[in-house]
């Protein structure tokens, strides 16, 4: 059973989203409502997810989310917030967010980004991935070629960046599931990097897109 914490200063709304998740089948095991108390319940209890809100009264999830992956890279961090805005996607995702979705997202939804971000895939509501590589080619961040990869490789890197899952992958470029996760491992082995929500940070700082 996946173990998930919330975080979010408005009570009503972090036990709604607690009761929605329970009643998915998710093992909610903690909760708080501000940075300190965030950082320190993770922690205490090392959660699979953290579902993060990003206004935490006097502080922000940008800041509880660095912290929070920092101390345990195991735990992935899924942004739900109200805010669609650029800025606040580009400090989640920098700051070690595996994923941002907003508030706005039905409940299937919501399920959906919290199950594949446990699973290890980056979440983006729609349009924010295309968002977040235009914003890097317009700072001029990297370039489109990726050393060390094959062609193939970059093709299904930048499907990941995109938010596809392997099996989307696999219909789109005609390929085996199987063939696709290889794809995908080898370009962790390579890149040295461990998970998908890091593909995805790699593929925005070098501007990839399709």
């Amino acid at each position: 059973m996946t173990r998930v914490m919330i975080v979010d200063d408005h009570p009503m709304w972090r036990e709604g989203v607690a009761r929605d998740l329970g009643s998915r089948g998710y093992d909610v095991c903690a909760t708080a409502s501000d940075v300190a108390g965030a950082v320190k319940i993770a922690l205490a209890t090392r959660p699979d997810v953290v579902v993060m809100d990003l206004q935490l009264g006097s502080g922000s999830g940008v800041d509880a989310t660095r912290e929070i992956t920092t101390a345990l890279p195991d735990t992935r961090v899924l942004v739900l917030s109200a805010s669609a805005e650029q800025d606040d996607v580009l400090a989640a995702v920098k700051n070690g967010a595996s994923g941002y979705l907003v508030k706005s997202a039905s409940l299937d939804e919501f399920d959906d980004a919290v199950r594949r971000t446990a699973e290890g895939d980056a979440i983006f509501s729609a349009g924010l991935a295309g968002l977040l590589l235009g914003e890097y080619r317009r700072l001029g961040a990297g370039g489109p070629d990726v050393p060390q990869l094959t062609d193939r490789e970059t093709e299904v890197l930048r499907l990941v960046a995109r938010g596809l899952t392997a099996k989307q992958i696999a219909t789109r470029l005609v390929l085996s599931h199987r063939t696709v996760e290889n794809h995908v491992q080898n370009t962790l082995r390579k890149l040295q990097l461990h998970n998908r929500a890091e593909l995805v940070r790699y593929a925005i700082e070098h501007g990839l897109d399709e």
